[in-house]
């Protein structure tokens, strides 16, 4: 029974965290340690309920989905077309292919956790403070060369603790990208990049899966989705009126209270 209570806690927080500026990664990673949930199955577990966080993000911009699969509209050079969305996927991609055992071997840890999450927070606030005027305020006016520097910025986020969605809304803000533009961006980009890498991950370790865990796999998986949904709309909302510096005080605030026990 504790399995299944550490897949629904595992489960909420990805929801929660997967696509607000706070790092999912870093949370897991740390939720797991303060629960005991580590070593094979557990890691197995948070690539697998990644998933359920993809599909919320494809209910949430469905008509978007719809829109970009058109055969009619895949070479479009503004917006969230398939064009755009795979030029700002190859910096991630090709960096991520490149580090991926030292990032797996040497950053998956506490202690490299609490300094992204610092670093992260800081670079946020940076970018609340130095933006340019946004000259782009809808994700349809994205050029190809504007996705091509968010997809660098997200490069950012393979360091455990900076947060894919912070480094790339905050890139999108010093590009003169508006909040809430650069957040739609971000999430649609996200689907096909966390597929390739789920898929990826679980391909390596899929001998380790057995008929057992099918109860605790689909607890998570059900739970990263429908808190993922709620969550998501929740920050676009909120984008409309706020910004990230709430989110890079949240951070420290973690970090702080992570260094405490950990140390």
């Amino acid at each position: 029974m504790y399995e299944y209570f550490c897949a629904l806690i595992i489960g909420i927080v990805e929801g929660l965290t997967e696509y607000i500026p706070v790092s999912s990664t870093g949370h897991l990673i740390l939720t797991g340690h303060m629960l005991g949930f580590t070593g094979p199955k557990a890691d197995v577990f948070e690539v697998f309920i990644q998933l359920g966080a993809i599909l919320s993000v494809v209910m949430v911009y469905r008509e978007k989905f719809i829109f970009m699969v058109r055969r009619e509209n895949w070479m479009k050079r503004h917006g969230a077309s398939c064009r755009n969305i795979a030029i700002a996927m190859l910096p991630a991609l090709a960096v991520g292919y490149a580090l991926h055992g030292f990032i797996k071997g040497y950053l998956f840890s506490t202690g490299t956790v609490i300094a992204g999450l610092i670093i992260g927070g800081i670079f946020m606030m940076a970018a609340e403070k130095f933006h340019r005027p946004f000259a782009v305020k809808d994700v349809d006016l994205i050029t190809g060369r504007q996705a091509f520097q968010i997809g660098l910025f997200q490069c950012l986020s393979l360091w455990p603790g900076f947060s894919r969605s912070g480094s790339t809304i905050s890139g999108g803000l010093l590009l003169g990208i508006s909040r809430k533009a650069s957040a739609d961006f971000s999430f649609i980009m996200a689907v096909p990049l966390m597929c390739i890498a789920c898929v990826y991950d679980l391909l390596k370790i899929a001998d380790q899966l057995t008929t057992e865990d099918v109860g605790i796999f689909a607890l998570g998986f059900l739970t990263s989705f429908a808190v993922a949904y709620v969550s998501i709309l929740w920050f676009l909302k909120f984008l409309n009126h706020s910004t990230l510096t709430a989110f890079a005080y949240y951070r420290f605030a973690v970090a702080a209270v992570a260094l405490l026990y950990f140390q």
